[in-house]
């Protein structure tokens, strides 16, 4: 318990605690290993249970999410899109949000864009110090980053939130957008599977770097905190031999990097 109270020596920074198995067993021994969670919501109202877990256990933090695969399939509708907005004006951790353009959704474009635009008036609307947002971005980053900049959230200022792209997989010219504008971008296993994926996160600047698991890949499915600590060092490992540096190094970059993101010690 020693390392959980320095706070915590390893950070992911995008997982969905409530997508697995045991979330409050895996949330205690995240704590006791030192691991920190953004434990990031898919459904709005999942986040008052998740935001009490989080509560319990230093390190974890929750996001309030509505994931637009959610939006897209009707899970969730304009009920949830107001309990999202109503929840956010007051919270600092906003996430997952965006869009998804892939062809399965094909459709819902208009649905998911007004959800995003309408979470971006609340947002400008009730400034917080210190607030995160995590961005699902397929198919649509320039889109995303569209209502970002014409929301004035990518402006740099003391109000302004950190925009972290998690999994980026838009253009290289998008890439290069979200980083002139000073995005985060979170990075997995997953990502690295692909000859693209494995270039961006090469391109991705050291103190714009996060590490994320994503998981699990699948609702409902048996995780543990010692396998998000494994894909992590995994996953530095391998961004550290494609920037050919220690691994050591990106690790302790990357730890810098979000306890800054999120304001921990």
């Amino acid at each position: 318990m020693e390392r959980a109270e320095m706070g915590p020596q390893l950070i992911d920074a995008h997982c969905h605690l409530d997508l697995m198995a045991h979330p409050d067993a895996v949330a205690d021994e995240a704590t006791a290993l030192g691991l920190g969670l953004f434990d990031c919501g898919v459904d709005p109202r999942d986040f008052s249970a998740a935001n009490e877990r989080a509560r319990r256990q230093p390190g974890i933090i929750a996001g309030i999410g509505l994931h637009p695969w959610w939006l897209a399939d009707g899970r969730c509708g304009s009920t949830e899109v107001d309990l999202l907005c109503e929840v956010a004006a007051q919270e600092r951790h906003i996430g997952e949000v965006g869009l998804d353009f892939s062809e399965r959704f094909a459709g819902s474009e208009s649905l998911q864009i007004q959800a995003l635009d309408r979470l971006c008036d609340v947002l400008v609307q009730r400034p917080l110090a210190g607030r995160v947002i995590s961005i699902h971005a397929v198919r649509s980053a320039g889109t995303a980053l569209d209502a970002l900049e014409s929301h004035g959230l990518l402006i740099p200022n003391p109000d302004s939130p950190a925009i972290i792209f998690h999994w980026f997989s838009g253009t290289s010219d998008e890439l290069v957008r979200a980083r002139n504008a000073g995005c985060y971008f979170s990075v997995n296993e997953r990502m690295l599977a692909s000859k693209r994926g494995r270039e961006y996160a090469r391109q991705i600047p050291l103190d714009r770097l996060l590490l994320e698991t994503d998981a699990p890949t699948e609702p409902n499915t048996e995780t543990s905190a010692q396998s998000l600590i494994r894909s992590l060092a995994w996953t530095s490992e391998r961004i550290a031999s494609l920037k050919n540096c220690d691994a050591k190094h990106i690790e302790s970059a990357v730890l810098a990097n979000a306890r800054s993101v999120f304001s921990l010690r």
